[in-house]
């Protein structure tokens, strides 16, 4: 993983967040995400429209190997889906931070700026965990890293 945005926001759930300003943000899963789901055979995107809450399930991934969910980010309105992932869902494995977008939402209620308060910017050692984390199989279409001693010391530093 050798190209990891640090101006983005980060949700633990593996979805990255960029602000385009007026309150609209931009959707996507994490390089380290897709990696970890293969090849991409299909993204369910959520219609526009449709009016999601923060940790909602949104948006389905499927890969060769599994299935899954995507999570709302922050709670809002979906203004646009990255239609072009319907004939190229491979978009999500080669350009997982630009082409590879999935949606983007008009925040609502408190400020989006507040809402992603629960994601994090991406710090040195969040990078590392990343980039170190073993590849592993997903169970139930969630993603199952098991903890190294070194990736539970890299996450109690990040709490602290």
């Amino acid at each position: 993983m050798s190209n990891v945005p640090t101006e983005l926001k980060y949700a633990t759930s593996h979805e990255w967040v960029r602000s385009e300003g007026n309150g609209e943000y931009v959707v996507g899963i994490t390089e380290h995400a897709q990696e970890l789901l293969g090849d991409m055979v299909f993204v369910d995107l959520p219609e526009v429209g449709a009016t999601v809450a923060a940790g909602d399930d949104c948006a389905v991934a499927e890969s060769v190997k599994a299935a899954s969910d995507i999570y709302a980010p922050i709670s809002g309105e979906i203004i646009a889906v990255n239609e072009e992932l319907d004939g190229s869902p491979e978009l999500v494995n080669s350009d997982a931070y630009g082409d590879g977008w999935l949606f983007r939402i008009k925040a609502s209620g408190r400020s989006g700026t507040q809402q992603t308060a629960g994601c994090r910017r991406l710090s040195e050692v969040h990078r590392r965990v990343m980039v170190t984390t073993p590849r592993t199989p997903m169970r139930r279409g969630v993603l199952v890293v098991k903890a190294t001693s070194r990736t539970t010391q890299a996450f109690r530093n990040l709490s602290q």
